[in-house]
């Protein structure tokens, strides 16, 4: 298909949001920026945040990585269901109590201004390299697929990109991202359930006749067995539950769409929701996965990882399964990058520059900071998007959670210590704590062969940096009169 008919498409893509955000952002303000006035329907919250949780790495990156791992993700998604439990029925009450905006206020009435801060910090610190890694990997595939026919560079397109989310997010925040990601995910899970009914049509299969084949070439191994491996079931499912706990329930950008539910229990229907429907999705992704490696010998494609997929539908199925996965992708991309510059938007203009406790500001002085911010924002996205360029690792999905180890371990440790202790740490030491946990687990892991034989390490480097973390602010804290731990604020 000529790359010039599928660029016009992406711009009539983007003019289609353009037209949601104009009428979803009449009337905004801050309040709609940061948690959309608290006036969110549960149902959309939900099945939008279905699509910023898959991401364009979810669409890739879990089908490529199943000629590896086989069904492997499996293990991770059982986590994930533990981990949406414990979020819906721990987290989000604590948060409503509070009247939360941003949810690091709660480390603040909880442990102390620095630690309020550090999580905050940590927060903006994962948000940004997770994001700039899902966003190039999905302006990456659009270059090599686009933008490269047409002459583009790499830099203008993730320039161009980038200006798109801004125009769209710029005012409405919240308020608009609820609508836009609804219909983004809608077209997400159109064009992956297109592709899974192609797929099998092409390879003249029914579902039991694919799996079937799937097993017969050990494309379908769930468990691994092996403990020494970083894909030992048990790894996984723990890591799959503490990966949700923080990348979910202690992430802004998740829970300020969540608390923009006016009462908790929509709010937790919509976890509850969210949770159901992800089951779903991510095994359909991964038996996608399976159906690319049992396709592309038949036609003679060798990639393999991120680039089977874009590669299978581009150069080897109907055109009308290319404009359909070209929608999925672009709808794949924006729910992760619009939510992340908006909420790292709200992070830094509530715990950082303090902007609901400023008295100096005045209403649009306020708005005007925010906007600053917001395109602030907007740049660091880009020099981190060429940084992965530059990187070019072949499986973002790795990449990404391995940063999320190091970046949201700190969360973790911070949150498990005033929910779970009635002590209060010396506020001064919490930054030296926070950030030491990451360099000791960068130091295990760097010496894992050494100092653990045959073991290596995999996403339980999150759950010793919260260790970590909590053994540090207990030997800096001491026991608080008057507060009761896990009772009081939990």
């Amino acid at each position: 298909m000529s790359p010039l008919l599928l660029f016009c498409i992406l711009i009539a893509y983007f003019a289609l949001l353009l037209g949601v955000a104009w009428a979803t952002s009449k009337g905004a303000n801050n309040d709609s920026f940061f948690i959309g006035n608290k006036s969110s329907n549960w149902m959309l919250v939900a099945f939008g945040m279905v699509g910023t949780t898959l991401s364009g790495v979810t669409f890739v990156s879990v089908p490529g990585a199943v000629g590896v791992d086989g069904f492997g993700y499996a293990q991770i998604v059982i986590g994930y269901v533990i981990g949406y439990i414990a979020v819906t029925y721990v987290l989000l009450p604590l948060y409503y109590r509070l009247q939360l905006t941003s949810i690091y206020h709660y480390l603040d009435v909880r442990l102390g201004r620095r630690a309020y801060q550090s999580g905050a910090g940590f927060f903006i610190i994962s948000r940004l390299l997770g994001a700039t890694a899902r966003l190039y990997l999905v302006v990456n595939i659009l270059q090599a697929i686009i933008l490269d026919s047409l002459g583009v560079p790499f830099w203008l397109s993730t320039l161009v990109v980038l200006g798109m989310i801004l125009l769209y997010t710029y005012q409405g925040g919240v308020k608009t991202i609820v609508w836009t990601d609804t219909l983004q995910t809608s077209c997400m899970l159109f064009g992956l359930f297109a592709c899974v009914w192609i797929l099998l049509g092409e390879l003249n299969m029914s579902i039991p006749e694919s799996l079937n084949q799937m097993q017969a070439q050990g494309l379908a191994t769930i468990f691994t067995i092996d403990v020494d491996s970083p894909n030992f079931w048990l790894k996984q499912i723990v890591a799959g539950a503490l990966i949700t706990i923080t990348m979910t329930g202690m992430d802004q950008e998740m829970m300020q769409k969540t608390i923009s539910v006016k009462t908790l229990k929509d709010s937790q229907k919509n976890m509850l929701t969210l949770t159901a429907v992800l089951v779903v999705v991510l095994l359909s992704f991964v038996f996608l996965g399976g159906l690319l490696y049992l396709y592309a010998p038949t036609v003679g494609v060798t990639a393999t990882g991120d680039k089977i997929f874009p590669a299978v539908v581009m150069g080897h199925l109907p055109a009308a399964l290319q404009i359909i996965f070209l929608i999925a992708l672009i709808s794949a991309l924006f729910p992760s990058a619009d939510g992340a510059i908006t909420a790292l938007t709200s992070s830094t203009c509530i715990d950082l520059l303090g902007i609901k406790r400023r008295t100096d500001l005045t209403q649009a002085q306020a708005e005007s900071l925010r906007r600053r911010v917001h395109l602030g924002f907007a740049f660091l996205f880009l020099l981190l998007v060429l940084g992965f360029k530059a990187a070019d690792n072949p499986s973002m999905i790795g990449v990404i959670l391995k940063l999320a180890a190091y970046t949201y371990g700190p969360l973790l440790g911070l949150f498990a210590f005033g929910m779970l202790t009635a002590r209060t740490p010396n506020d001064r030491l919490v930054p030296l704590v926070t950030i030491g946990a990451p360099v000791l687990c960068a130091i295990l892991e760097y010496n894992q062969a050494y100092l653990l034989g045959a073991y290596r390490l995999g996403l339980e480097l999150l759950l010793i940096n919260g260790i970590l973390v909590f053994a540090g602010l207990y030997a800096i804290s001491r026991r608080a009169p008057g507060v009761a731990g896990a009772g009081q604020l939990a």
